[in-house]
């Protein structure tokens, strides 16, 4: 930390109750990212929400959350103005998929939401795919991710974690839009934190196919110049410290790296199901403008 004297940072304790499996999902340490923050700021934005994890530890006062995937957005939203009807979303299903042996369910699941993608299935399929790996199909959209092996959490500890998670985001604006859009609304003492897909690992997941790592620097720059304070989780090292992911960052954007430990690489373990990764640990670069 001696590195980071003369700056003031918060005290962020760990919140660990998921309200979606997610793949990258940092709830385990999220407070470590959010310990990195400044002690003060205006209002927080985040651009790529995904499963909201940094977002509802930090517990910020105004926020803005926003993310270019609809059906995730839909879920947030009702989450925040009908708690109830996402209760209900997730009881249905999770009653279908304890009705039929496995995977039928679940397949019959991810069938709706196939032919029409929205909020409600993907709640289910997030909480009981295969390690939370939401993955789709470039060409067309489609989810293929199968059936994970663990037991979804019951409707009645869903239904505490919606009430946690209102409360953590009530002062939170959820929008679709792209984060370029997102973080322009940013003012003078405002923060931003970025969780985009990762260039070394994510490609085969929603959005991370057409995303432009160059385009959000050129974003974080312009963020930068009007006094907005912008941290970025992004590729770090792999192979249990053994590579370093090689990222083209321009000079002097950034003020400060810090390297996370988020161990094992879930999508390393889906990938090679039934080995043992013990040479997989993976770390996030955290960058930080400030």
């Amino acid at each position: 930390m001696d590195l980071f004297a003369g700056t003031e940072f918060r005290h962020v304790a760990p919140f660990k109750e998921q309200l979606l499996k997610w793949i990258g999902n940092k709830q385990r340490f999220a407070h470590e990212i959010a310990s990195f923050f400044p002690a003060r700021f205006g209002t927080y934005y985040e651009p790529f929400l995904g499963s909201g994890a940094v977002l509802a530890t930090l517990w910020p006062g105004d926020s803005v959350a926003a993310d270019v995937f609809a059906p995730l957005v839909e879920i947030w939203q009702t989450l925040q103005n009908k708690p109830s009807e996402l209760c209900e979303w997730y009881r249905e299903r999770y009653t279908l998929f304890n009705s039929l042996p496995r995977p039928e369910g679940y397949e019959m699941i991810k069938r709706s939401y196939n032919a029409e993608p929205n909020g409600a299935d993907l709640l289910f399929l997030s909480r009981s795919c295969y390690g939370g790996v939401v993955r789709f199909r470039k060409s067309d959209g489609y989810m293929s991710t199968p059936c994970g092996v663990h037991d979804p959490i019951s409707p009645q500890a869903f239904n505490r974690r919606v009430q946690t998670w209102r409360q953590r985001t009530q002062k939170t604006r959820f929008i679709c839009q792209d984060f370029a859009r997102t973080m322009a609304m940013a003012k003078e003492g405002d923060l931003v934190y970025c969780d985009p897909p990762y260039s070394h690992s994510q490609t085969i997941l929603y959005g991370g196919q057409d995303f432009s790592l160059k385009r959000l620097f050129d974003v974080i720059a312009e963020c930068k110049d009007k006094g907005v304070r912008v941290a970025l989780s992004i590729d770090g090292r792999k192979k249990s410290g053994s590579v370093e992911c090689d990222l083209d960052i321009p000079e002097e954007l950034f003020e400060r790296e810090v390297f996370i430990s988020c161990g094992r690489s879930m999508l390393r373990r889906f990938q090679r199901e039934g080995e043992i990764l013990v040479d997989e640990v993976v770390e996030d670069r955290l960058l930080i403008t400030y």
